[in-house]
């Protein structure tokens, strides 16, 4: 019997391919067991968007090292893919894969157990096209809400931005591999959030993000909830709006990336609007979905960011009306084009700025909230918490709801309160 542990940091796209590697290896007889337990092999998967991502990388490649010198260690993703030599130096690491290669991870783990040799096959993948490598999963047995990698890959190259140098170019699934994929996890899971390093960016067959998800709605009458992961906005078409409006099953929620509210950063960000055309677009999704909840990113301390700058961007996220903000501290990462400007903040002057946005998107989302107030919202059901059911809404409200409900069921409630900031509703 060969146990083994998985720790998956960063985004929604290491999440899915975690959990198809973990199924895998299920499927060969592996026993998955906690990572802070004792394992013959540790799987991590890692991240290297900011620089405290990649230091959260380095530690838990060696905290498994430190629990397991005679492990199988198999170290997995972009901070693989970005510092190699710092990983290959690394006696301990038996298996060094970046982002390609990714489903031949249990063939490795094999090899390596009876072996005993390293295997290495991260290689360049910035200019060379890469095919999309299908990693089927049916079930999230961790969580309520599934993930459905659909597309991988940036081409975009905003300038403080590692991930098109660890991801490579845009690729995207087949459209008939999608809708199949999301009848299997259909089966076990009512919502689907489609997933991709740039999800806006899907392309196969003819087929951009609009129609695919027509096709996915049309084919897969068992799915009960679809949610589009971060979109920006010149990728959020008036057909994509109008059958988020006229299908109840896609989620009245769109996380669009601002960045900053300062045309001139946006500029030095290389970001591919101003702030006229998105307020634009904006404007037009709220007329045609007026309830309809809209998020975004926001980069605070870039650069050149002026306190004027800073000001124009709290101004606009303002006028935007955002329902909240994920707002992130400028991480300088070496390789970037903004890693070579000029101008930079202390780290004192971004944590006020990054308080300043926080407190601000506190107040919006408890505006946007309130609406919810003695009106119908539809809940997935994720856990229980005294005698509370919680979840998040359509819209991606978190909901405790009076009562204990099963789990990964989507109900009907009506809003009755906030306290402490937090949503109440009972069952209808």
């Amino acid at each position: 019997m060969i146990t083994f542990a998985v720790s998956t940091l960063g985004c929604k796209v290491n999440t899915f391919e975690s959990v198809s590697i973990v199924e895998s290896l299920k499927r060969e007889g592996f026993i998955e067991v906690d990572f802070n337990d004792l394992a013959d092999v540790y799987i991590i998967f890692t991240c290297a968007v900011t620089n405290v991502a990649s230091s959260k990388s380095r530690k838990k490649i060696n905290q498994a090292i430190r629990q397991n010198k005679d492990a199988v260690i198999c170290v997995v993703g972009c901070y693989v893919q970005l510092e190699p030599k710092e990983i290959k130096d690394n006696e301990n690491i038996d298996i060094l894969v970046g982002s390609n290669f990714k489903n031949k991870i249990p063939e490795y783990i094999k090899k390596v157990l009876e072996t005993k040799e390293k295997i290495d096959v991260v290689s360049d993948v910035r200019l060379k096209d890469i095919d999309f490598e299908n990693l089927g999963v049916s079930l999230f047995d961790k969580q309520v809400r599934a993930y459905l990698k659909i597309q991988d890959g940036c081409n975009q190259f905003c300038s403080y931005c590692i991930i098109p140098y660890a991801r490579g170019k845009e690729r995207s699934l087949s459209v008939d591999e999608v809708v199949s994929l999301s009848k299997t996890i259909s089966l076990n899971h009512k919502e689907i959030v489609l997933a991709g390093i740039h999800t806006g960016r899907y392309f196969s067959d003819g087929y951009d993000l609009t129609k695919l998800v027509k096709k996915i709605l049309e084919e897969n009458k068992k799915i009960e909830r679809l949610r589009i992961s971060s979109i920006e906005i010149t990728e959020i078409t008036d057909e994509l709006i109008k059958l988020i409006k006229n299908d109840k099953r896609i989620a009245r929620h769109l996380h669009i990336p601002l960045q900053s509210g300062s045309d001139e950063m946006l500029k030095l960000m290389r970001r591919p609007y101003d702030t006229k055309l998105y307020l634009n677009r904006i404007n037009y999704i709220r007329n045609e979905i007026p309830d309809i909840s809209i998020s975004t990113d926001v980069i605070v301390g870039f650069p050149k960011e002026t306190e004027k700058l800073f000001n124009d961007t709290l101004n606009f996220i303002k006028e935007c009306s955002f329902s909240f903000i994920h707002v992130f501290p400028f991480s300088l990462k070496e390789g970037t084009d903004a890693s070579k400007l000029k101008g930079f903040l202390s780290n004192a002057e971004k944590k006020e700025r990054v308080k300043m946005v926080s407190d601000l998107s506190k107040k919006l989302y408890y505006i946007y909230k309130e609406t919810f107030i003695n009106k119908e919202l539809e809940v997935l059901i994720e856990k229980h918490e005294k005698n509370y059911s919680f979840g998040h809404s359509s819209e991606y409200i978190p909901v405790y709801i009076k009562g204990i409900f099963d789990k990964n069921q989507i109900i009907k409630v009506k809003g009755t309160h906030i306290s402490n900031e937090d949503f109440y509703a009972i069952k209808e």
